[in-house]
Parts: C-alpha cells; structure tokens; sequence
C-alpha cells in the first residue's frame, strides 16, 4: 500500500487536507487520535504518564488532563523527551496495526503533526506538507480555538519551523487562500499523483518518460536527492550501503532532464538481486525490466553490468544505478560528476552539448547514444585531471 505523511504546524489547516484525503478514498489514520487512545483510562500509557508526572495531570473522574499534562512538557525539553518516550512508540504500534489492516490498494495517509521532528520522514513513500504564513496560523488560533497570542505563539515555537519541514516534503500544499482552493489543490495531488504512485507501487511498475526534456538547473535537486536517499537507506537497513548523487542533478548549474540519479554500492552484483530487489521495490523504487550496463571507457573493454531501478512516483524521476563495489562504472559515475563540479570550462562545453542534443534527439536512446563521443574524451580528461589531484572516488 502506499504510505502518505500528512504533516503541518499548528493552525496550518492540516486537518483539512485530512479530511479531503479521506473524501478522496484514503485511509487517514489521525495520530493526535491514536495519541488519546493509548493514553486513555485503564491503559498502561497512562499508568506510566502518572508514574513519570505525579497524579496532577489527572482530572477529576482519573482521565488524564490534556491541559495540565501541557503545562508541564511545553515548556521543559526534557520531560517532554520523557512525555515522547512513553506515547511515541505506542502511536507507531497502534498506527502501523491500523494500516496492516488495510487493503493491499489503500492509499494510508498518517496524519502526524510531529512528523520533522521525531524524524519519521523516510519511512513514507511520499510526505506532504502544509504550509501556511504565521500570522494566518495565529489569526485560526484564535478564532477556532480560542487561544491567545502568547501560548499560540509559543506553541508555533514549539513546533520545526518553515524551513525544516520544506526539507522533507515531497509536496507542499500552501494554504493562505480560501478554503476551496485548498480542496482544488488536494484533488489535483489525489488524481494526477497519489492514485499513480499507488497503482504503480502495487505493479511494481517505474513511472517513465522516454522524452527528453531538458530543464534549467534547479537548485532543490541536491535537497530533492537528499530525500529519495534517506528513504532507501531506510529500505536497505540495517545494511550500511554507500549512497551517492549522481549525474547532471548534482552538478551545480548545469541544466538536466529533470531525473535523479542515485547510485547504491553493493558488495557484489548478486547482492543487488533477491531481498534488496524487493525492499527497493517496497519503497518505491522498482527494478527497470532487462539487463542493464554502462558502456566502457574506453570503448572495447567488457561491459560494465549493474542493476537499474526507477521510481513509482509520477511525480519524481529517478533512476537508481545499482552497481558493485568494484564495477569500473561507478568509479566513473563519481569521477565524471566531480570533474564536472571542479571545471568550470568542461561542464559550459557538456551544457552546449545537451542543449543541441536536447532539439535534435528528443527520445532517451537517441540522446545517450550522440553523447557517447563527448564522454569518450571526458573520460580522458577526467582521468588526467584525478592523477593531478590525487581524486578518490
């Protein structure tokens, strides 16, 4: 299935994306509810709250007092990191029940205000973020809730701020206008993103364009990559395996067919097949049918096999480059990438390059094909200019 998180300061209208997700058909599992139900009457979540914070956070009939509890975690960090130690693990136990429990084509939204900063990012295929202006968010505060300037302030404070949470979303849903064009922009993502990833998820299907498009550098793709590269650390754990930005995306300046390249060392190429294939797959990165290999440099060496995966999200490009420790394929993919940084002449002459190769071959074979004379010297330089240096890979 796949896995969304809903995440959002206070008074950002989170709440109301959930609940036109759910319109939409997704399972919303609410954390701010499952955090009530594991500390309810009877339970041990609450038995252990009492034994950390004293019967005040009780409220007459023994049901714990929200308010009470919040007066004493807000505004120390430490027994709030002891408030978390005792309800967080309990909220991913029941919400994780709750999503097993769902059918294998559900779209399971996690609705979880405090998503940045307990660090639960990569383990969602996707992350879906909020955002709203301050004084607007103060303004809801205190006509929907009632809540005055000073503890709406410092609850906002309490929270990761704008920049942080833009670090981890996918998607950024902004809500300053009216509540309608919220809802237009929640369908948009519903129909033109979530169902995709889902249907392609479930077929273990890469979402893929063979025309080429060449797109002026954006200066989100190393944070973009930083993304993709946390979630299949998470899929590939507890294997410590080396994970690397390559291709033009990580070359700064340099316009690029707005895919990702990645690229994961494995011990051997057999590690790449098996139970690897199928967590990268899980995560949202399903193996490209086919054999795959990089052409040698120089030309008439043996090819330079690897394995080849893509992203199920329609959204985001990405080709995965599987290749082993030893492969002389990802020395290269490393050499060329850093070479490229470091000389500013070779990355105007491989940015003139594309750009007539991106008017004259529009289909991906074509394209890499017409770029293989330009790398073949490349590789030449780049090679002179790592002796020079003493490069490592």
């Amino acid at each position: 299935m796949l896995k969304v998180g809903l995440t959002g300061g206070i008074g950002s209208g989170k709440s109301a994306v959930a609940s036109r997700l759910a319109g939409c058909g997704a399972l919303v599992i609410d954390s701010d509810r499952v955090a009530r139900e594991v500390v309810a009457p009877s339970t041990q979540g609450l038995a252990e709250i009492v034994a950390a914070f004293s019967d005040r956070v009780l409220d007459a009939d023994g049901a714990l007092d929200r308010a009470a509890l919040g007066a004493l975690v807000f505004a120390d960090e430490t027994a709030r990191r002891r408030l978390e130690a005792i309800t967080h693990p309990r909220v991913r136990a029941r919400s994780a029940e709750l999503a097993a429990a769902a059918a294998p084509d559900a779209i399971v939204v996690n609705d979880v205000p405090l998503l940045v900063e307990v660090g639960l990012a990569p383990t969602y295929h996707l992350v879906v973020v909020v955002q709203t202006e301050v004084a607007t968010r103060l303004a809801r505060l205190a006509r929907d809730r009632g809540m005055d300037r000073a503890e709406a302030e410092r609850r906002i404070a309490a929270q990761a701020d704008d920049t942080q949470r833009r670090a981890t979303a996918d998607v950024l849903l902004t809500n300053d206008g009216s509540l309608a064009d919220l809802h237009a922009a929640v369908d948009v993502l519903w129909r033109e993103r979530l169902r995709p990833y889902e249907a392609n998820l479930r077929e273990r299907r890469p979402a893929r364009s063979d025309h080429v498009v060449l797109a002026e550098a954006d200066p989100t793709w190393p944070q973009q990559y930083a993304r993709l590269a946390a979630r299949i650390r998470h899929a590939v754990a507890p294997a410590d395996l080396r994970i690397d930005h390559i291709g033009s995306t990580a070359v700064p300046g340099l316009a690029a067919k707005d895919v990702i390249d990645i690229q994961l060392t494995v011990p051997t190429l057999a590690d790449a097949d098996g139970p690897l294939a199928e967590r990268l797959a899980a995560a949202g990165f399903p193996r490209l049918p086919g054999e795959w290999w990089d052409n040698p440099r120089p030309p008439g060496s043996g090819r330079w096999e690897k394995r080849l995966h893509g992203s199920a999200d329609p959204g985001r490009p990405v080709h995965l480059h599987v290749r082993p420790a030893d492969s002389p394929g990802r020395r290269y993919a490393l050499l060329i990438r850093d070479h490229l940084r470091a000389d500013p002449d070779q990355r105007a002459a491989y940015l003139m390059l594309k750009r007539e190769l991106a008017a004259s071959a529009p289909d991906s074979a074509t394209w890499s094909t017409a770029k293989d004379p330009w790398f073949d010297e490349e590789h030449l330089r780049a090679e002179q200019w790592a002796a020079q240096t003493d490069w490592r890979p």
